[in-house]
């Protein structure tokens, strides 16, 4: 009776600890900022409509824009 017991345990043990996926803290699309964005993400630029790398755009008045050009259009 007691070897049952002691494979029923090893069984149980192998199973919360190695199968059993424990559940992911899954991140919201709400929740994550413009701020996030990375360094290659393409931005449409707000006057013209062309797509630049977000280092290459200008940030004005919190809208991308691809040069001081359409800055000024704007």
């Amino acid at each position: 009776m007691i070897k049952y017991l002691v494979v029923i345990g090893v069984i149980a043990f192998v199973y919360f600890v190695f199968i059993k996926k424990k559940p992911k803290v899954a991140q919201k699309k709400e929740t994550r900022k413009k701020e996030d964005k990375q360094s290659n993400d393409m931005i449409e630029c707000k006057e013209c409509g062309i797509y630049c790398e977000l280092d290459d755009t200008i940030l004005s008045n919190n809208k991308y824009y691809c040069s001081k050009e359409c800055v000024e259009k704007s």
